[in-house]
């Protein structure tokens, strides 16, 4: 977890005086870490009374009773429910939707005392999956939800939702982290990357900290350093050009194409900070014929060499001129 600091606040705030909202809807892009913060938010309500009693300011990392951390470490506490998307039958793939059998088992489970603690929390990963059915019976709990039962829902598309879901919990929204944080985190967590490799993963990351996770094993800094080149020798012969395409093109190589994608507005804003104001116009409106060519590629066949060299054409688009070197 970094850069949410005002959302634990938001949610300790209302704990330690005594008026945490039983619904809570955790709001933003996938990978901010929204998952880890119901963990947390659960693990601290199970392991702490109901509220603080005017003590100290808590956090998180607050221990609190060590029996029930132990339980919940491991896994087996029983007053944390979550609802996720089910393995299939005989594969690792995961299920389309949470069903509604999965709600209907989870609300059964709502009409029994508790068995540990002071809290139950019920942990919906994500309730964008839900069926429609399970959707419905969800907001019936949440209508009427039962004592020291605590609903955390994590939503990738809250716009998707019922509105009448929405209107039950309290939202805290996970906003992206700022570039300067997420380098110094990504430093400490991989001391081995040196700096140029972070400044691209964490342009290329644009604020998301799962995103950035994924992206170090992607060898951004190398992709980052083919696109500059392009981009400032305007590659006159089509060399770096057709080789972006053959890198990216074919559906082998769809996770380059994407990487591709994730660089280049990094990219771009980097190129903007670096020219004069005058000159800050052209950059802008290659933004904006990348963002077309990938949607439209998106909307269409998706054809990867096509998307790669494209994207290059806009790079190529922005080297000095003769004259101006």
């Amino acid at each position: 977890m970094i850069g949410q600091k005002e959302a634990e606040s938001a949610f300790l705030e209302a704990w330690a005086a005594g008026r945490l909202h039983h619904a809570w809807l955790l709001a933003g892009p996938q990978g901010m870490g929204k998952a880890a913060f119901a963990g947390r938010a659960a693990r601290f309500l199970v392991t702490h009374g109901k509220e603080n009693n005017g003590g100290a300011p808590l956090t998180f990392a607050d221990p609190g009773d060590a029996a029930a951390g132990r339980l919940v470490d491991a896994g087996n506490h029983p007053e944390i429910l979550t609802l996720a998307r089910a393995p299939k039958e005989k594969s690792k793939e995961l299920a389309r939707n949470i069903t509604i059998d999965q709600v209907r088992q989870m609300i059964r489970r709502l009409h029994l005392s508790l068995s540990l603690g002071e809290w139950r929390v019920i942990i919906v990963d994500a309730v964008d999956d839900l069926e429609t059915d399970g959707a419905n019976a969800l907001l019936k709990t949440l209508e009427e939800p039962p004592a020291q039962t605590l609903f955390l829902l994590v939503s990738h598309s809250p716009g998707r939702l019922l509105p009448t879901i929405r209107s039950r919990c309290r939202t805290l929204r996970f906003q992206p982290v700022e570039r300067d944080v997420m380098q110094s985190w990504l430093h400490a967590k991989r001391p081995m990357l040196d700096a140029a490799e972070v400044r691209a993963i964490a342009g290329a990351a644009g604020g998301v900290p799962g995103k950035a996770l994924a992206l170090i094993d992607s060898d951004v800094a190398a992709m980052e350093k083919k696109l500059l080149a392009i981009a400032t020798s305007g590659d006159p012969g089509n060399r770096l050009r057709e080789a972006l395409a053959r890198e990216v093109g074919g559906t082998s190589n769809r996770e380059r194409l994407e990487l591709v994608i994730d660089i280049v507005p990094g990219l771009l804003t980097r190129i903007a900070r670096e020219r004069p104001i005058t000159e800050i116009a052209p950059v802008l409106a290659q933004w904006d014929r990348v963002q077309r060519t990938v949607r439209d590629a998106i909307r269409g066949s998706y054809d990867g060499a096509m998307v790669g060299f494209e994207i290059g054409n806009c790079l190529a688009e922005l080297a000095p001129r003769e004259g101006t070197r």
